[in-house]
C-alpha cells in the first residue's frame, strides 16, 4: 500500500509540476526569435512564480520517485507512471479549456487499460 501511495505522490506532484509550468508559460508567451530575444524569455520564464513553483514541484516528483525506486522493480514503477499522461490530458481539457480530439481520448483509455493490466502483474 505504501508503493502505491508514494506512486500516487509522485505522479501528484509531476502533474501539478506540469500544469504550473504551462500555467507560467502562458503568461510569459512564445518562446523564439534569435538568441538575444530567447534568452529574454528563458528569464522571465525562470522568474515566473508558476514557473518556479512547477519547476519545485517537478524536483519533490524527482525525490519521491527515488524513494519508490528503492522500492519496487522498475519495470512496474514506469508504466505506472503513465497515469500523469491521463492527468495532464484530463487537466488539459477540463482546466486549461485544451481541445482534445477524440483521438487522444481513446489514448488515454488504453493507457487507463494498461495501467489496470499491470497493476495486477
Amino acid at each position: 500500500m505504501k508503493q502505491i501511495l508514494l506512486l500516487l505522490i509522485t505522479v501528484g506532484l509531476n502533474v501539478a509540476g506540469q500544469f504550473l509550468m504551462k500555467q507560467g508559460m502562458s503568461q510569459v508567451g512564445v518562446i523564439g526569435g534569435s538568441l538575444g530575444v530567447m534568452a529574454g524569455s528563458l528569464t522571465k520564464a525562470f522568474l515566473n512564480p508558476y514557473v518556479i513553483g512547477g519547476v519545485g514541484a517537478y524536483g519533490f516528483s524527482s525525490i519521491f520517485w527515488l524513494i519508490l525506486l528503492s522500492r519496487v522493480e522498475l519495470s512496474y514503477a514506469y508504466p505506472a507512471l503513465s497515469l500523469g499522461y491521463v492527468l495532464v490530458t484530463i487537466i488539459s481539457a477540463f482546466v486549461l479549456n485544451e481541445a482534445v480530439s477524440p483521438m487522444r481520448w481513446l489514448s488515454v483509455a488504453v493507457i487507463c487499460v494498461g495501467v489496470i493490466l499491470l497493476s495486477r502483474s
